[in-house]
């Protein structure tokens, strides 16, 4: 039987490579996003697709969406945990309707699809979460105090779903460093200098690039796949090598 796997924030950046690794490997596959362009991006996917606008830290409207793909595909076997905003600011400067936004968007929705999400994937006897956290949940930028809390969190979220749902539920967070997604161009865009910071970018890779999202796409559908199934309660770095080199030091 077809398996059936949910995206949330997959209309575009990682979320929508995600989408389109996991149809050509034979998934249903269902966006939720509260952006209207979903409908066009299921246009691109086909029939096996499907586009429910949601509010993803609202719990009734997850509920919904998830009785929905279930009314349509009847399962859901895959969640991936991809929604997520950025905002800069420290603690001392962050408003509580600031950081009660990025929480909401960034954990509280991981928590409320999973939450959603897992008693289905039990009646079938098996299923994979896959939160997206980030390369941030283990270091950190300045300015970025509600972000990096909320991605460090998520590898809390990942555990436990890990621990309680055994063996039935695998989940695994996945860590991007910088990828090349409209999330990071409209960060660039807030520099005076956009292509400066770009190039900083770069270099704090090893690799000296940054990630483009089908890099994680094809990761996220690797782990929702049989070929992961002793994967479970991991956060997978896929950064380019970002933050492991002490800073300063040269190769000899």
């Amino acid at each position: 039987m077809k398996k059936t796997a949910i995206v949330t924030g997959g209309v575009k950046g990682i979320g929508w490579a995600a989408c389109q690794a996991l149809h050509r490997d034979n998934f249903n596959v269902v966006i939720l996003d509260w952006d209207d362009r979903g409908s066009d991006q299921v246009m691109h996917l086909g029939e096996d697709s499907l586009f429910i606008k949601c509010d993803v830290s609202q719990e009734q409207a997850v509920a919904d969406a998830m009785q929905k793909v279930i009314d349509h595909f009847g399962a859901i076997d895959v969640l991936v945990n991809n929604a997520g905003i950025q905002r800069y600011s420290t603690v001392t400067e962050t408003t509580v309707e600031e950081w009660d936004l990025v929480m909401n968007i960034n954990l509280k929705s991981a928590f409320l699809c999973a939450k959603h999400a897992i008693p289905h994937m039990q009646k079938v006897g098996e299923g994979v979460v896959i939160n997206v956290s980030s390369v941030q949940a283990f270091l950190s930028q300045q300015n970025v105090a509600p972000y990096t809390t909320a991605k460090t969190a998520m590898l809390g979220l990942t555990r436990s779903i890990a621990v309680d749902y055994a063996p039935e539920v695998r989940c695994i967070a996945v860590c991007p460093g910088t990828i090349d997604t409209p999330m990071l161009r409209d960060s660039l865009a807030l520099s005076p200098d956009p292509e400066a910071v770009y190039e900083e970018c770069v270099d704090m890779h090893l690799l000296k690039r940054i990630g483009s999202p089908s890099e994680v796409g094809e990761l996220i559908a690797y782990l929702a796949s049989e070929k992961s199934r002793f994967f479970t309660g991991q956060a997978i770095r896929i950064d380019g090598g970002l933050g492991i080199m002490v800073a300063g030091s040269k190769r000899n």
